[in-house]
C-alpha cells in the first residue's frame, strides 16, 4: 500500500483499486464497475439483507427501471424532491417519446400504482416488498466510489402497505430490527437519527436515518426508514375495504441501503496493509501458504492439500500454490482482507502443526491438526467480535457530548459528531445551533436521552440529544 490510512482519500480509492474492489474508470462519470473481488463481498452483504427482511415477511419483486413521467410527477413533494436529480429518456431511437421516461432515481411512484392494482381488501395487507437493484441519481456535487455515485448499483429499497398508522409505525420497528441485526453482522456501530423536517425524505412525514462516522470524522449515512403516511396511497389510489366494507386508504412505509454498507466496511475496518473482513463477507475466509524448501516440497504440499481438503466443505478456502514467495503471498492476502491465513513448512509437518495467522491482530499461534477446525470456528467468532470492538470504540472516541454553546463551540472543528441536549422544540433549537457552527444539525439521537438536562439553546427541559456532523 502507497498510502497510510491517515490519507483516507488516496488510502479508500487505492484499496478499492488494488483489492480490485471496482474499477472507477468507467467512462461515465459515477458509474463503476464491480469486478469480481468486490462482487462477491457484495454478494454476501445482499445474501444476508434477504435473509434478514424475508424472515420478517418480505418478498423480494423486480420492478422495470423506467417510470413514465406522468407517474413520477404524481406526488408534488416527491418530485420537487428528485426533479433535479433525474435522468431522462426522451427519444425511442430516434423518434420523440409521447411520454418521457424516467430511470427510477427510487421506486415508490414505480410500486405504488401496482399496489393499486394488487390490494382490494384487508386481507391482502400487511403487503411487505423489497427489490436489490440500480436508481440512477444526477449527481452534481463531487462523486466518491461507493459513497456518492450516479448509478447506485446496490439499492435495497423495501416498501411496505399497512392498515393503520399504529402498524406503520410498527413496521418501522421491525425494520429497525432488520437494520440492526444487519450492521451488527457488519461490525459497523451507527447513531440512529430522526431527520428535521427539512431533511426529510421528499414525501414523508418522518425519516429515521443510521450514520456511521468514517475515519475522516464525517458521518455517513448506511440506511433510511421513512413513515410516508397516506400521503403516496391518496395519490396512487392505495386503498382496501376494512372488516365493514370501508374503504380505506393504507399506510405506506420504504426502507433503503445501498452500497455504501460496503464502503462503510472497506472504510471503517480497513488498516495500512488494506481490507480487514468480517468472516462472514470474505471472499476467501482462509487462505493455505505452503512454505516450501528444497528436497521436501512434496510432503509440505500434500499436506496443504490435506488441510485444503479438511476445511474446504465449510469454509471458503484457498490454497495459494504460485510460484510467488511467501512474502508477496502474505502481502496479497493481506491486502485482500483472508481473515485467517494457515502457513504450513516442514518443520509443522514433522511437528504435526500448522500455523494460524490473524488478519486483525497479525498474531500468530501454531495449532494441533486435529484441533484445526475447531479452532478455525473459534477464532473466527473472535475476530469478528475484534474488528466490531474496535470500530466501537472508534465510533466513541469520535462523539462529544457537549452541555453548552461553548462546549459545542468548542468541539466544532473536531472530527465526528457533537451531542447536546435539546427542548421539545429540537427543530428550531438544533437549527439555532448549526447557525453558530460549521457542523450540520442531523437530527435527535432515538437511541439515547437525556435525564434532568436543560436545551443548550433556549434553556428548558431538555427532552432530546441533538445531533451535529459534516457528512459526506
Amino acid at each position: 500500500m502507497e498510502f497510510p490510512k491517515e490519507n483516507f482519500s488516496e488510502w479508500y480509492q487505492e484499496v478499492l483499486e488494488s483489492a480490485e474492489l471496482v474499477d472507477n474508470r468507467y467512462p461515465v462519470k459515477g458509474m463503476l464497475v464491480w469486478r469480481p473481488n468486490g462482487f462477491k463481498i457484495r454478494k454476501y452483504v445482499t445474501d444476508l439483507l434477504r435473509e434478514l427482511l424475508e424472515e420478517t415477511g418480505h418478498q423480494e419483486v423486480l420492478f422495470p427501471t423506467l417510470i413514465p413521467e406522468t407517474a413520477l410527477n404524481k406526488e408534488g413533494e416527491h418530485i420537487r424532491g428528485f426533479g433535479s436529480e433525474v435522468y431522462w429518456i426522451t427519444h425511442g431511437g430516434e423518434t420523440p417519446l409521447d411520454v418521457k421516461l424516467a430511470l427510477r432515481p427510487t421506486s415508490e411512484t414505480a410500486m405504488y400504482p401496482m399496489f393499486a392494482l394488487w390490494i382490494r381488501s384487508h386481507a391482502d395487507l400487511p403487503l411487505r416488498v423489497f427489490q436489490i437493484v440500480s436508481v440512477f441519481r444526477y449527481e452534481t456535487k463531487h462523486t466518491r466510489p461507493l459513497i456518492r455515485v450516479r448509478e447506485v448499483s446496490t439499492f435495497k429499497e423495501a416498501h411496505c402497505a399497512l392498515k393503520t398508522e399504529e402498524e406503520a409505525e410498527k413496521e418501522m420497528r421491525i425494520i429497525d430490527g432488520v437494520y440492526k441485526a444487519f450492521w451488527d453482522e457488519l461490525g459497523i456501530p451507527f447513531v440512529r437519527v430522526q431527520r428535521p423536517s427539512w431533511d426529510k425524505f421528499a414525501g414523508a412525514d418522518k425519516t429515521i436515518a443510521y450514520d456511521t462516522i468514517m475515519p475522516t470524522g464525517r458521518t455517513l449515512q448506511i440506511a433510511t426508514s421513512h413513515r410516508l403516511s397516506q400521503k403516496f396511497s391518496e395519490v396512487f389510489d392505495v386503498k382496501y375495504e376494512d372488516e365493514n366494507g370501508e374503504q380505506k386508504l393504507a399506510y405506506l412505509t420504504s426502507h433503503g441501503i445501498s452500497e455504501r454498507a460496503i464502503a462503510a466496511l472497506v472504510g471503517i475496518h480497513g488498516d495500512n496493509r488494506g481490507l480487514v473482513l468480517p468472516p462472514r463477507f470474505a471472499p476467501v475466509q482462509v487462505v493455505i501458504v505452503p512454505i516450501l524448501y528444497k528436497g521436501k516440497e512434496n510432503q509440505v504440499m500434500e499436506k496443504a492439500m490435506e488441510v485444503y481438503e479438511k476445511l474446504k466443505y465449510n469454509w471458503r478456502v484457498e490454497l495459494d500454490d504460485s510460484d510467488s514467495n511467501p512474502g508477496d503471498k502474505f502481502y496479497y492476502w493481506e491486502l485482500r482482507g483472508v481473515p485467517i491465513r494457515i502457513e504450513i513448512g516442514p518443520r509443522d509437518v514433522e511437528n504435526g502443526v500448522v500455523t494460524l495467522a490473524r488478519r486483525d491482530t497479525k498474531e500468530k499461534t501454531q495449532v494441533k491438526m486435529e484441533e484445526l477446525e475447531d479452532k478455525i470456528n473459534r477464532l473466527a467468532e473472535e475476530i469478528h467480535n475484534n474488528i466490531a470492538k474496535r470500530a466501537r470504540d472508534e465510533f466513541l472516541s469520535k462523539v462529544v457530548t457537549a452541555r453548552s454553546i461553548d462546549e459545542i463551540k468548542d468541539a466544532d472543528n473536531k472530527p465526528g459528531i457533537i451531542k447536546a441536549p435539546l427542548c421539545e422544540n429540537w427543530e428550531e433549537c438544533g437549527k439555532a445551533v448549526q447557525d453558530q457552527i460549521n457542523k450540520e444539525f442531523r437530527g435527535i439521537d432515538l437511541d439515547d436521552a437525556p435525564d434532568g438536562e436543560k436545551c443548550v439553546v433556549c434553556g428548558k427541559p431538555a427532552k432530546y440529544y441533538g445531533i451535529w456532523s459534516n457528512a459526506y
